[in-house]
């Protein structure tokens, strides 16, 4: 077998994962039995959720929410502290707009944003 084909498949190889979790530590030999069966188990556990469990990635829409959540800021918070108006930030949160070059880069830096999802790459 190559891949997990079924729901049912993956079901039992999660519950299998289970078992030999406790069975392999830290010093247990790379080629032991259950070494051999976890990694293989495993293996094919993350093949089987990147196609059918995918998070995708996430947009700076939602990322920007998710700071102001995390930093309990409001709109307005956000917007002085990236440096722009209420208005102007959200335009940006309903997808009207998208950040300036300037603006990105603020929000990487005080937000600790990736580049990327600022940028839209």
């Amino acid at each position: 077998m190559t891949r997990l084909e079924s729901e049912k498949q993956y079901q039992a190889a999660k519950a299998r994962v289970e078992e030999l979790l406790p069975l392999v530590t830290e010093e247990t030999p790379e080629d032991d039995v259950y070494s051999v069966e976890l990694v293989l188990l495993s293996n094919l556990l993350a093949d089987y959720d990147d196609v059918h469990y995918s998070v995708g990635k996430p947009t700076l829409i939602d990322v920007l929410r998710l700071r102001m959540y995390e930093m309990n800021l409001t709109q307005k918070a956000l917007a002085k502290l990236i440096g722009i108006s209420a208005s102007r930030l959200n335009e940006i949160l309903t997808g009207k707009r998208e950040p300036t070059l300037q603006v990105a880069r603020a929000m990487c830096i005080n937000l600790s944003i990736d580049p990327a999802i600022a940028l839209g790459i």
